[in-house]
């Protein structure tokens, strides 16, 4: 499903660990979750209403 996907990383990553979250036009319902230490494992998939809720908690930290 996200084979072809472009995931790009957080700006404000480090150098270490972090995931990497990917939306296209196959899955536009779908936002992908990695891991960039192993990207070829598992993606782990959200709804829009589910990333934008995860994100915004984000910002409260």
């Amino acid at each position: 499903m996200f084979t072809d996907a472009d995931f790009r990383k957080s700006d404000r990553s480090g150098d270490f660990g972090c995931v990497e979250a990917a939306i296209t036009h196959h899955t536009p319902d779908t936002i992908g979750l990695r891991d960039s230490v192993h990207p070829r494992q598992t993606v782990l998939g959200f709804p829009p209403a589910e990333w934008t809720a995860f994100t915004a908690g984000l910002d409260e930290l």
